[in-house]
């Protein structure tokens, strides 16, 4: 199992791929500021840059991470992730692998809301499909967690790596996919995510 700072890091990875291609791979100090996001991320977290160096050297050596060196006009080195040909994920089970990895333990509808950008599922039944794949088979990559007390809904956790903030306390509310307050959040903090990339970027 992968630690705190690799799952976050990997998530942002797999995330920036789909969702940021012009700025994709990521360079140290872009990578950072996606770890360390203060949208679309449960919990928030302040992880240091060592941290992310130590964490890329780690998984690179596991076959989860690729260095790619200065070329064709870029100056500085990079970092893609490649768990999803390490592990055979499909883009669905990839794109549900990299929200779970950000943003904790959610319910199938959320997942569905949280994954627009990077993946569109035609509806919440494709999205168990997904679920029930990854959770299946020799290595199992999520599991369907226990109905928690004052939950509705039943709540999915990634298994690959350790979780940031364990137990029901810091777990976001249900979200309906319906919902048009949570739409327009959902696009301003796409919008958000892509200026802070575009920062990193230009910072690096």
């Amino acid at each position: 199992m992968l630690g705190i700072v690799d799952g976050r890091v990997l998530g942002c990875l797999l995330e920036k791929e789909r969702t940021t291609p012009d700025q994709y791979p990521l360079t140290l100090n872009a990578l950072l500021l996606a770890c360390n996001q203060s949208t679309n991320r449960e919990p928030v977290m302040n992880v240091e840059v060592h941290e992310v160096d130590a964490s890329i050297t780690s998984m690179k050596s596991a076959g989860l991470v690729r260095i790619v060196h200065p070329s064709h006009g870029r100056s500085v080195t990079r970092f893609r992730q490649v768990a999803d040909e390490h592990f055979r994920w499909t883009p669905e089970q990839a794109s549900l692998m990299s929200v779970l990895l950000v943003r904790g333990p959610q319910t199938v509808a959320e997942l569905k809301a949280r994954s627009e950008r990077l993946h569109t599922f035609a509806s919440l039944d494709q999205v168990d499909g997904t679920l029930q794949s990854l959770a299946t088979g020799d290595e199992p990559f999520a599991v369907r967690l226990e109905r928690q007390s004052g939950h509705k809904e039943l709540r999915w956790q990634q298994l690959l790596a350790v979780e940031a903030v364990p137990g029901p306390a810091r777990h976001a509310p249900s979200i309906s996919v319906t919902d048009p307050l949570h739409d327009r959040v959902a696009q301003l903090e796409s919008r958000v995510e892509r200026l802070e990339a575009a920062l990193g970027d230009l910072l690096a």
